[in-house]
């Protein structure tokens, strides 16, 4: 999907502050810029055809093996890749979410299902796709009823995708115990934990036999080289990054409290920093347009996402001083509507 994507800011260029993306912008990359800039000369030179550095580097992290590991140009090469190994499959996908799964295996001649509970996922399908964190609810599945779907579905393949592992509380299924089972694929992104969006890095983990299938079908080259050397750096500083999250998840929730004091905005609950939220009235494209043109504020218009209709938008709270900005924005768009 490259048009109605969060993070759009390309489309307005005079955006202030940007809660479309589920990403927290305020983090310091100063040391990281340092560093890189210091790194330019790995430039003039091929990477390696597959990044083998961060791929031990992510290995020994998660004490796995690096054949249970492999680095992507972002989760989304993992999506398509995934969808081209298991070409012809039957794949369902719990929605709303995120609109790439759907894409990707139409793309590779997938028979997609959409289901909107996991009560109604059915043994007729090859592939379960699925976002834990959703995207765009925030919801967080519970790791014990994932693990036992998995158990009782051995025939199928669990594709879980955990880019927002890192902004919630809740549990999620780790990669330790997911690298031994013949059925599960685990997504992560270093976009979303570190806020670099414009490197393309993420990651897949499990099991050895499933990750050499998909290494037949990475391109070579596909993570270039100063996105090795800032993945590596970002590992070996993780410490550097740390994100107060009992505060972010706090000022989400007085920031949910806020809108919905405003008695025009419905807020559904969340497990992480974003939230989806519907306009009881009026267009969320609308009210998306007012605030970029009027107040240089970005907001996620979700009506694209199967299953949400025109109402619904997503953001991810920023400062408090941002937020505030933002709902004083949306009070004042409400009023005039």
């Amino acid at each position: 999907m490259i048009d109605g994507h969060g993070d759009d800011a390309y489309r307005y260029g005079h955006i202030r502050v940007n809660f479309s993306s589920n990403v927290y912008t305020h983090v310091n990359h100063d040391s990281l810029s340092g560093y890189l800039f210091r790194q330019m000369a790995c430039i003039r030179t091929y990477p390696e055809p597959e990044p083998y550095t961060l791929e031990r580097e992510l290995a020994a992290r998660y004490q796995v093996s690096p054949e249970n590991v492999c680095v992507t140009n972002g989760a989304t090469e993992a999506i398509y890749l995934i969808a081209q190994a298991w070409r012809g499959s039957r794949s369902a996908i719990l929605m709303p979410t995120f609109s790439e799964y759907a894409d990707a295996c139409r793309l590779h001649a997938h028979e997609v299902e959409s289901v909107f509970t996991l009560d109604a996922l059915s043994g007729r399908t090859s592939l379960v796709w699925l976002c834990n964190p959703n995207n765009p609810t925030g919801e967080v599945r519970p790791a014990d009823r994932l693990r036992r779907l998995i158990e009782e579905h051995p025939r199928q393949l669990f594709v879980i995708d955990q880019s927002y592992e890192a902004f919630t509380l809740k549990e999620v299924l780790g990669v330790g115990e997911t690298a031994a089972l013949p059925n599960v694929l685990l997504l992560h992104s270093m976009t979303k934990r570190f806020a670099v969006p414009g490197l393309r890095l993420g990651y897949l983990t499990g099991h050895k036999d499933l990750l050499q299938k998909l290494r037949r079908y990475r391109m070579p080259w596909s993570v270039n080289a100063l996105a090795v050397e800032a993945g590596t750096y970002l590992l070996r500083h993780a410490s550097a990054y740390q994100l107060d999250l009992n505060a972010l998840l706090a000022e989400r929730q007085r920031v949910a409290g806020e809108l919905e004091k405003l008695g025009g905005i419905e807020v559904w609950p969340s497990d992480t920093h974003y939230m989806l939220l519907r306009l009881r009235g009026g267009k969320a494209s609308a009210l998306k347009e007012w605030l970029a043109d009027t107040h240089g504020l970005l907001i996620r218009d979700a009506s694209n996402f199967e299953g949400l209709d025109e109402g619904f938008f997503r953001i991810a709270v920023q400062t408090p001083e941002e937020n505030n900005q933002l709902i004083t924005a949306i009070k004042e768009w409400m009023y005039q509507y």
